[in-house]
């Protein structure tokens, strides 16, 4: 996948600002020098979409649908997308620029690393829903849920960084359940908040956000 124009609906502020910050930090590694990142954002207005999640509706189908029409005129040929829990509709749309998508590459990267199990953290939504788990049991990858106390620190993660209220106590508890089952699964990190909040690149963590940035920074020519 070469990209030639990329293209970002812009969501939620602080996981759109985040995923301009990594685009510029390794597209500036890539080309190095003063080098940004060039891309063309469509910013939405993401409470009138936020009311509508986390669960798939037609009036949610219809809305990112239109949304995504407003890059059309922007001729760009793949899109970045800085939430996860979104892609659940987008699978619905037929859309002709290409979606740099999450769960596809997150597949691919943990077969390539030969992990077969993995322990999935996002939204309590995401944790508890059918269609993570599906993509992944699909792909004969089986997945395993932290416990329900820690998922529920997790979405509070999640709630805080979205907020911009975290503390570091709230983080370093993160942390811990990210080390405690790092050490024998490969963690799945399925929420853009969650992204922020977890700026160690630590061993057998498959980072959604960061695994679309880094494909999309690698594939612009």
């Amino acid at each position: 996948m070469k990209i030639q124009s990329l293209g970002i609906l812009g969501l939620g502020s602080r996981s759109t600002l985040f995923y301009i910050k990594e685009l510029n930090r390794l597209y500036h590694n890539k080309k190095s020098r003063y080098s940004t990142c060039p891309f063309k954002l469509w910013n939405a207005n993401f409470d009138v979409l936020n009311n509508l999640l986390p669960q798939p509706s037609k009036k949610l189908t219809v809305l990112v649908d239109n949304y995504l029409a407003e890059l059309q005129p922007l001729q760009v040929d793949a899109i970045l997308i800085p939430n996860i829990t979104l892609h659940e509709t987008i699978d619905k749309l037929s859309i002709i620029p290409k979606i740099i998508h999450p769960v596809h590459l997150t597949i691919a990267k943990l077969k390539g690393d030969g992990f077969n199990e993995i322990v999935l953290m996002g939204s309590l939504h995401t944790m508890e829903s059918n269609y993570l788990k599906a993509a992944f049991n699909k792909q004969s990858i089986a997945v395993v849920l932290p416990n329900a106390e820690e998922r529920l620190v997790i979405d509070d993660v999640r709630k805080h960084i979205y907020w911009e209220t975290e503390s570091e106590e709230l983080l370093k508890e993160f942390a811990n359940v990210i080390k405690k089952y790092s050490t024998n699964y490969a963690v799945v990190l399925a929420c853009t908040e969650l992204s922020v909040a977890w700026d160690t690149l630590g061993v057998n963590v498959f980072d959604m956000s960061r695994i679309q940035i880094e494909t999309a920074v690698k594939n612009i020519e």
